[in-house]
């Protein structure tokens, strides 16, 4: 379902939420810009569905003590035990292309590169 969601209705769900646990807590939009160190204007541009920069969603969210939902947003991935035992221990640091690999033992000619 979240696929089917524009990144503009999905700014503008999120500055409604925004706005409402703002009102939960009572704080204007000047307070919530003081607390956090961001202008009333980045506020009122958020909460409108305005697309802002991650660092001022993070100030935001810290003001509004909701910075906890940004960790439950982008759970930590599970580990797969093959992978764990392949990896022994280390973490994956790059994904594998999809592309076929060409076989070493045989000359590349042209058009070979479909």
């Amino acid at each position: 379902m979240e696929h089917e969601l524009s990144d503009d209705a999905i700014l503008a769900d999120l500055g409604r939420r925004l706005v409402r646990h703002r009102l939960e807590r009572s704080l204007t939009q000047a307070d919530l810009a003081e607390q956090a160190g961001v202008s009333k204007r980045t506020v009122e541009r958020i909460e409108a569905g305005e697309s802002v920069q991650l660092g001022i969603l993070i100030r935001i969210l810290r003001g509004l003590d909701l910075l906890t939902a940004l960790d439950q947003a982008i759970p930590e991935p599970a580990a797969n035990p093959l992978d764990l035992l392949k990896l022994k221990g280390k973490q994956r640091q790059r994904a594998s292309s999809n592309r076929q690999r060409v076989d070493a033992d045989e000359p590349w000619t042209w058009g070979d590169d479909d």
